[in-house]
């Protein structure tokens, strides 16, 4: 075998190499691909429902909504908040929100805190109903 043609075979032994490599990885990404990653955080999640009363003005919903966030500004282990109403598939609420605790210690201070009384307080004036949930894990 002259040395052009054994050249000509390492580069074809080489490609082809490189072409079953391309081919291994990209059938495992396939397979990993699918799998869904997702984790289980120690965070608690206190979600509400809310109806506001008809009689309730549109400045006075969204004041009451955007005391969320000054209660998330101060009081310690608030983590996140949601306060937009996306999907609410419950019939004649007016909306959700949820806040996220970085325990359930912090959500229980939340609870007595001076600042969530005051604005709860208003809050209570304002709705004519809602259900709360708190969502955590083990």
């Amino acid at each position: 075998m002259t040395s052009t043609k054994k050249r000509a075979a390492q580069i074809a032994l080489g490609a082809g190499l490189f072409i079953a490599g391309i081919a291994a990885g990209s059938l495992h990404a396939w397979s990993v691909g699918g799998q869904n990653r997702f984790g289980q955080p120690k965070t608690v999640l206190h979600v509400v429902i809310y109806k506001f009363k008809d009689a309730t003005s549109n400045n006075d919903r969204e004041n009451a909504i955007n005391g969320i966030k000054e209660m998330a500004g101060k009081i310690p282990g608030i983590k996140n908040i949601w306060i937009k109403t996306e999907r609410n598939q419950v019939k004649d609420f007016s909306g959700v929100y949820a806040i996220e605790f970085t325990s359930a210690e912090a959500a229980a201070d939340y609870a007595e805190s001076p600042v969530h009384e005051a604005w709860s307080k208003k809050w209570q004036e304002l709705r004519e109903n809602s259900l709360s949930f708190q969502i955590s894990n083990p």
